[in-house]
């Protein structure tokens, strides 16, 4: 998305925008911007359940945890319209370590919230093992 094509409405995510044009590097604003673009469009467009987006650390092409953060709370601030997002690390003690989620700031701070939101990805973690062990055991593919 190029600057002059970012709509200049008012909305949440464009003034999130500009407020990380000021303080970011021009080179990593425009890595940022050709991340989030993907999503923005789709967002715009209401096309989101055919969007394939990963921020990880496999699929970000050797992106900083920086900017997958940012990029992460830009997606974030377009679905929601909220501002006080936050990016929190939650340790699930799984197989994959700390999983980092964007939550609004109310939950960030609060202790049962996030404990909420770790138990719960543990549960559709192992939810998950368990359907890939059924489609192992069963020949089909475990890769979609």
């Amino acid at each position: 998305m190029n600057e002059p094509e970012l709509p200049q409405d008012g909305r949440p995510v464009d003034v999130y925008l500009g407020l990380l044009r000021i303080r970011m590097d021009t080179d990593d604003y425009q890595l940022l911007l050709s991340v989030v673009e993907p999503a923005l469009r789709a967002i715009e467009e209401q096309r989101l359940p055919a969007l394939d987006f990963t921020l990880d650390e496999s699929g970000s092409g050797g992106i900083s945890q920086e900017i997958r953060d940012e990029a992460a709370l830009v997606i974030a601030t377009a679905v929601t319209g909220r501002l006080d997002n936050e990016v929190i690390e939650l340790d699930v003690e799984g197989e994959t370590g700390p999983v980092r989620v964007v939550t609004d700031a109310d939950t960030a701070s609060d202790p049962v919230r996030r404990g909420e939101i770790a138990d719960y990805i543990r549960e559709r973690q192992q939810l998950n093992d368990e359907l890939r062990g059924i489609a192992e055991v069963s020949n089909i593919p475990t890769d979609i």
